[in-house]
């Protein structure tokens, strides 16, 4: 049970490139803006400072968190395009989880954030030739390099990722 709460659709697994899969990635991102605000919907701040699951972050540092990976990734996938194999800046989210911007700001400045943020990246992806999203950029603490399409697909299935943590949060509670 333990797993399922904390991967509510399945752990991150990278997918075959096809302009299908590419398609439905690029949906996804553009769509989680308004998914993540559907997912709040009527929820008041009791609700949004009670944890996804046990021992797990809150619902508003869920949301803060969300808009501060597809900040970075939207960044990285820049620095790719631009960049020969740039190497990425890794931060610890569970520290950036307890500073005052997630402790202090309500979520719907994230969710705004995101609204502006998605509509940037949507178009930026929209215009991605074959030849950029073979493109990479290098992680330092998995060593790997990451091609702009493994990039899309793992924050496509973030934004789903933890949307499912509210809704499966909501279900439970009978939200």
């Amino acid at each position: 049970m333990t797993e399922e709460l904390k991967y509510p659709i399945g752990k991150f697994t990278p997918i075959p490139f096809d302009e299908q899969a590419l398609e439905q990635c690029k949906l996804e991102i553009e769509q989680l803006p308004e998914n993540l605000e559907n997912a709040l919907l009527n929820l008041d701040e009791a609700q949004i400072q009670t944890p996804y699951r046990e021992g797990g972050w809150t619902v508003n540092q869920l949301v803060h968190h969300v808009a501060d990976s597809h900040m970075n990734a939207f960044i990285r996938i820049k620095l790719a395009l631009t960049e020969e194999n740039p190497t990425l800046k890794a931060y610890d989210e569970n520290a950036w989880s307890l500073l005052d911007d997630v402790q202090k700001v309500p979520v719907n400045v994230s969710v705004t954030l995101l609204h502006a943020l998605h509509t940037r990246w949507s178009t930026l992806l929209n215009g991605l030739t074959p030849e950029q999203l073979t493109k990479t950029i290098h992680h330092p603490v998995s060593g790997r390099d990451m091609s702009v399409w493994f990039l899309i697909s793992l924050y496509a299935w973030h934004g789903k990722h933890h949307v499912a943590h509210i809704t499966a949060l909501r279900t439970r509670k009978n939200w």
